[in-house]
C-alpha cells in the first residue's frame, strides 16, 4: 500500500504539501496541485481518513440537505457540493428531508455529535436543533444555506438574485405583448417564492398592469403547474401568458395547454424558473430563468471550508449571476384559437 512519503517522492514535494493538497486544495499552486493528484492516480494512494479523524477531531464529512431529493433542480446543485468537496478530502452524506422539520433535525444533530464537520442545507428553513449554536458562534457556525436566502437564519448562503430574475421574466412577456399573465408561485413560506412574486407584482407595477396579474400558489411540483394552469385556462378572462416558478411546474403547465386544444406559444406563452436538463428538450423548448446550480453546489462549499478554516467572522452572502434563456415556449400575443377536436399523444409534454 503506497504512503503519503511515496506520493511526495512521485510529486517532488513535500509531504505537508500532499497534505494541503488533500485538505485544502485551493491554497495550493494549481501546477503543484496537478502534480500530486497525478501521484495519488498513479500509485492509488488511499488517504487514512479515520486516523486523521482521530488525530484533529475532524470527520472530514459534510452534511448536506435538499427538501425534495426528486426534484431534479437539487441534483445539479449536489453535483457542485460533491465535486467541491472531494477536491477538498471531504465526503458528502446526502438527506432528503422532504419539507419535514423532524427530519431536518434528524440530519442536523449528526453536527452536534460531531459526526460531520458541517452542514450545507437547501431549504429554507434553518433546523431548529442548530438555533442555539448559529446565535452563538455567528458566522463561525458551520452551517452555509444554499440556492434560499434569508437574512434572518444568520448563516452564510449562496443564491441568486430572485426578485431580479423574476422581473426579467415578467418583462418579457409585457415586450411580447403579453396584458392578462398568470403566475403560479412556489410555497410562500420559501424565501424565493415572496422573492420572486415581488419582481413580478414590480414589473407588474411598472407597467401599470398590477390588477391584470392571476395569482396561484403552487408548490414547484408537475402537479401544481398542471393544476393551476387548468384553473387558469377553463375560468374566465384568462392569461395569455403563464409564469411558472419552476422548471416542473411549467412541464404540468405545457401539458394541460396541450390537453385543452390550444397552442404553446400561439394561445398561451410559458415561462419556467431554473433551466433543469429537461427544459431545453420539452415541445415546444421552455423559456426559462437558468440558475448555475453547479456553480451554487461548489461555492457553498467553498464558504463551508472557509468557516472550517477559520477564516469567517460573520456570515457571508454570495449572489450569483442568472441567464433568461429565450425559447420556444414564449411568443408575440395573439387571438387566441382553439384547435378543433382532441389532440395528437404526441403533442403531450413528458418530463
Amino acid at each position: 500500500m503506497s504512503t503519503i512519503e511515496d506520493v511526495a517522492r512521485r510529486a517532488g514535494v513535500s509531504t505537508a504539501t500532499v497534505s494541503r493538497v488533500l485538505s485544502s486544495p485551493e491554497v495550493v499552486l494549481e501546477t503543484t496541485r496537478a502534480k500530486v493528484l497525478a501521484a495519488i492516480n498513479d500509485l492509488k494512494y488511499q488517504p487514512n481518513y479515520a486516523a486523521k479523524s482521530l488525530r484533529t477531531l475532524k470527520s472530514k464529512r459534510i452534511v448536506v440537505t435538499v427538501p425534495d431529493i426528486a426534484n431534479p433542480f437539487f441534483s445539479s446543485v449536489i453535483r457542485g457540493v460533491e465535486e467541491a468537496a472531494q477536491e477538498a478530502g471531504y465526503a458528502v452524506l446526502l438527506g432528503d428531508t422532504r419539507h419535514e422539520p423532524a427530519r431536518e433535525d434528524l440530519y442536523a444533530s449528526m453536527l452536534q455529535r460531531k459526526e460531520a464537520d458541517g452542514l450545507i442545507f437547501l431549504g429554507h428553513r434553518l433546523p431548529g436543533v442548530l438555533t442555539d449554536m448559529v446565535k452563538d458562534k455567528r458566522g463561525r457556525a458551520p452551517v452555509v444555506n444554499g440556492c434560499e436566502f434569508s437574512p434572518e437564519l444568520g448563516v452564510s448562503s449562496v443564491h441568486i438574485d430572485n426578485a431580479k430574475a423574476a422581473h426579467e421574466a415578467v418583462d418579457l412577456l409585457y415586450g411580447l405583448g403579453h396584458r392578462r399573465i398568470g403566475v403560479i408561485t412556489g410555497m410562500l413560506a420559501s424565501p424565493i417564492s415572496r422573492e420572486r412574486l415581488a419582481g413580478v407584482r414590480a414589473c407588474a407595477a411598472q407597467h401599470g398592469l398590477g390588477d391584470e396579474l392571476l395569482v396561484a400558489i403552487g408548490d414547484f411540483s408537475v402537479g401544481a403547474g398542471a393544476r393551476e394552469t387548468r384553473s387558469f385556462l377553463t375560468g374566465p378572462n384568462p392569461p395569455s401568458a403563464i409564469f411558472c416558478f419552476s422548471d416542473e411546474m411549467a412541464m404540468g403547465s405545457l401539458r394541460v395547454i396541450a390537453d385543452l386544444g390550444l397552442d404553446c406559444p400561439a394561445d398561451v406563452s410559458v415561462i419556467g424558473f431554473d433551466d433543469i436538463g429537461y427544459a431545453q428538450y420539452l415541445r415546444p423548448a421552455l423559456t426559462t430563468i437558468a440558475q448555475p446550480k453547479e456553480e451554487i453546489g461548489r461555492e457553498t462549499v467553498k464558504l463551508m471550508l472557509g468557516i472550517l478554516r477559520g477564516d469567517s467572522a460573520k456570515p457571508i452572502t454570495k449572489t450569483l449571476p442568472h441567464r433568461l434563456l429565450v425559447r420556444e415556449s414564449t411568443g408575440k400575443v395573439k387571438s387566441r384559437r382553439r384547435r378543433q377536436g382532441p389532440q395528437p399523444a404526441h403533442r403531450a409534454v413528458h418530463g
